[in-house]
């Protein structure tokens, strides 16, 4: 549950994992994209070496950039991260997005059940554990699983309380793919809310009031939803006091009064909207 991502400057990816180990979380999710595995395989390395964590009580999860979606790149591409993490293998390594891109911008023309295929020799050659995918949507799940073999372990998309996804939720628990939800608190924070994001934010009197009752803080309250979504939230901090907030979410349960409250923040509204990427052909979003 511990995510380090691509505005993270590397010394403090190191230091973030490290105080994320420390408090107990196991799973960290990096990208080759986010270019912090350098620092995330150093954290992992030292604390394993200090006998605080073995390594296969972690659950590493790195990404495949789109520049490297040919069946023959992806095989490569992972063993390049695992030479930055200076891992013998990831548990988990996804489809960072559907489209193919050229590192100039421009797209090429490779459909994402070849990329799945690179994917699955991947995970033949032991380099990773398991493999899935980010940012697709059910239609892109349904054609994918249609057509191989090998089903996707895990999803990962944005899901906050402006995001809930419902339906996209229910078709992964009924294929059996977990579901990872990056951007967990969506736009809670006044500072990362655009100017046109509905509510709520971190001060708004009835979320502190729910987290008063359990002596939590707002956002420990949205992770508790999350969480009772049956969804892995990958809260992003490098500040080692809200790494331990972010984990301290499992002695108490949210009541169905207070559940339906949260449900209904949900306005389907993305933080993540990937714009750019909008005349791909392989565009997962809504374009409206």
């Amino acid at each position: 549950m511990k995510k380090t991502s691509g505005d993270v400057k590397m010394d403090k990816a190191e230091s973030a994992v490290k105080w994320a180990i420390d408090a107990g979380y196991r799973h960290i999710d990096t990208a080759s994209i986010y270019d912090t595995e350098d620092e995330v395989g150093k954290a992992i390395n030292k604390k394993v070496a200090e006998g605080a964590v073995k390594r296969e009580h972690l659950f590493v999860t790195t990404k495949l950039w789109n520049d490297a979606h040919a069946r023959e790149a992806v095989v490569p591409a992972l063993r390049k991260s695992l030479e930055t993490l200076n891992l013998d293998y990831v548990d988990l390594y996804l489809i960072h997005w559907p489209i193919a891109q050229y590192k100039n911008g421009t797209y090429y023309d490779v459909d994402y059940l070849e990329t799945w295929e690179g994917m699955i020799e991947a995970k033949k050659l032991g380099h990773a554990k398991s493999i899935g995918v980010s940012n697709f949507n059910q239609q892109m799940l349904e054609r994918l699983i249609s057509k191989s073999s090998i089903k996707p372990a895990v999803l990962q998309v944005e899901i906050n309380l402006n995001l809930q996804q419902p339906a996209l939720r229910e078709y992964c628990r009924q294929q059996n793919i977990v579901v990872t939800a990056y951007t967990p608190f969506g736009s809670v924070f006044p500072n990362r809310a655009r100017s046109d994001a509905p509510p709520p934010r971190v001060d708004d009197p009835t979320l502190v009031q729910i987290a008063n009752k359990y002596n939590k803080t707002v956002p420990q309250i949205v992770l508790r939803y999350l969480v009772e979504l049956n969804v892995i939230p990958i809260p992003k901090t490098v500040t080692k006091s809200r790494v331990e907030q972010n984990i301290d979410i499992f002695d108490f349960e949210l009541t169905q009064a207070e559940r339906d409250l949260l449900k209904g923040y949900d306005k389907n509204y993305r933080t993540i909207a990937a714009k750019a990427w909008i005349d791909s052909p392989y565009y997962p979003f809504e374009k409206n």
